[in-house]
């Protein structure tokens, strides 16, 4: 698989401010970096390094992005990536499609995504108008697991469990938070059912809007879609049923994410989804500093369960570690010429 019979990979970039409450997200070294993540990941996605944001994404604990393990997929397999703007709070130097989404505001407060039923119609729009016969979408939006918890219950789908980008799973944290949410909203918990604009408008973020609305329009079209990820799509794919499109798609995702969600099978199963569950083996030494998704760091994001799903299609999925070092040793390098300003 390369060139023109790879999929195209859809990435929708987007920010809340959810997620620069202390203790949600690690994506991003600090609060500030955390805003620059989603044109950071677009960025290295589109062009294999940083252009226009300050730095290469890490977590707090030095984990590299996921995004550098898809761009690793995308050396091998050569596949196109489109990048949609889900409400970017900093600029990208990628290539953006824009459907009028705004950043997200901080769900405990009232109506924080109020171009949401906007972006939802513009994204189901443009997924109708994909030329591409099967599409990978993914996220990258930092705090997006909380906002997808929310979300999940006021569509009243209270059975799933989102992950987190941090080793422990703060769920008692993301509860609370979600509980304030629905405390200063218009809907209670079940009450958006049937009516996903309402429930990504009052408890979400900006990037389940275009994703959802996407995937919708491409599935009404007869476009095969993969759901590059985790629990947020999950949560896209909820928001997809609960528009009334019933056409079957797939969940790809890591062992890293699957291992932390327990009911994954049987939660992708009840909303129609095919689960693929891809291992990169970054749990060895040779792997160096991508261990730490084998330890729990980032599990997930930026499309890296769907890329690893093409990677193993096409019989690559051995390749990917060396290559993603080799992404991240170059990248490493020239970030270090910056600073010296080579």
């Amino acid at each position: 698989m390369s060139g023109s019979d790879a999929p195209r990979v859809i990435l929708v970039a987007g920010t809340t401010e959810t997620g620069r409450i202390d203790g949600i997200s690690a994506a991003g070294a600090s609060r500030e970096a955390l805003l620059h993540t989603p044109g950071a990941d677009a960025e290295l996605l589109t062009f294999g390094d940083v252009v226009r944001a300050p730095a290469v994404p890490v977590s707090p604990t030095g984990c590299p992005t996921p995004a550098v393990v898809t761009r690793a997929v995308r050396e091998l397999l050569g596949f196109d990536v489109t990048v949609v703007d889900g409400g970017l709070a900093r600029p990208t130097g990628a290539p953006t499609v824009s459907v009028g989404a705004k950043p997200g505001r901080d769900i405990r407060e009232a109506d924080p995504v109020h171009t949401a039923p906007g972006a939802f119609t513009a994204g189901r729009e443009f997924g109708r108008a994909l030329p591409d016969e099967r599409v990978v979408v993914g996220e990258t939006i930092p705090g997006g697991t909380t906002t997808a918890m929310a979300v999940l219950r006021a569509l009243g789908e209270d059975g799933i469990e989102t992950s987190s980008s941090l080793p422990e799973n703060p769920l008692d944290l993301k509860r609370e938070v979600v509980e304030e949410a629905f405390a200063s909203s218009e809907i209670e918990p079940g009450q958006a059912a049937h009516t996903p604009e309402l429930a990504v408008r009052f408890v979400g973020d900006p990037v389940l809007a275009v994703a959802s609305g996407l995937v919708a329009g491409a599935l009404e079209s007869g476009t095969e879609v993969v759901l590059g990820g985790g629990t947020q799509l999950l949560a896209v794919a909820a928001l997809v049923r609960h528009a009334g499109v019933p056409r079957p798609a797939t969940l790809a995702t890591t062992s890293y994410l699957a291992g932390d969600v327990p009911g994954l099978e049987s939660a992708a199963a009840a909303l129609d989804l095919d689960l693929t569950v891809s291992d990169p083996g970054f749990d060895v030494p040779a792997a160096g500093p991508l261990s730490a998704f084998a330890d729990g760091v980032g599990k997930e994001g930026a499309a890296m369960g769907g890329a690893l799903a093409l990677a193993d299609e096409a019989g690559r999925l051995d390749a990917v570690t060396d290559a993603t070092l080799d992404v991240l040793d170059r990248v490493t390098d020239r970030e270090r010429k910056r600073e010296r300003g080579d």
